[in-house]
């Protein structure tokens, strides 16, 4: 993986991780790239001091402690919680269904449901915006 920092043309921050370099040019060129803040699709990297690895031998990332692990499962779920009882299911006709949003040919609002992989690549390609609901909590059963 590999992290940019990304701006718009109205000068917003943000990052972006890509698999790599040349995933996020062909993001780009495809117009796939939006400010999370104004929606604009006019975005660029900023000028970033590349990571270079020094003689000594680096340490790894140290695994999130109990209550880190804890707080996430919470916020996911949290996300789950609000989806289902905010957004419209709409079963397998989603992709169809995000599509005719995207399209304007019905009503704007929020959906969740299923879809194939294939399904969803198609939707990202054309610019459908669409993110995978966070999985359901374990059962108190299958916490460690």
């Amino acid at each position: 993986m590999i992290k940019y920092a990304l701006s718009c043309d109205h000068d917003h921050a943000f990052e972006g991780w890509f698999g790599s370099s040349s995933d996020y040019d062909d993001q780009a060129a495809r117009g796939l790239l939006e400010c999370p803040l104004c929606a604009s699709k006019a975005v660029r990297k900023q000028i970033m001091a590349p990571a270079v690895a020094g003689t000594k031998a680096q340490k790894a990332a140290p695994e999130p402690s109990a209550a880190m692990r804890e707080m996430m499962m919470t916020a996911m779920g949290e996300v789950r919680r609000q989806v289902e009882e905010n957004f419209d299911y709409v079963g397998d006709r989603f992709a169809k269904e995000a599509r005719d949003i995207h399209e304007g040919k019905s009503e704007d609002r929020g959906i969740y449901g299923e879809a194939s992989p294939k399904e969803v690549k198609a939707l990202i390609e054309d610019g459908v915006r669409v993110a995978p609901l966070p999985p359901p909590a374990p059962k108190k059963t299958e916490v460690n």
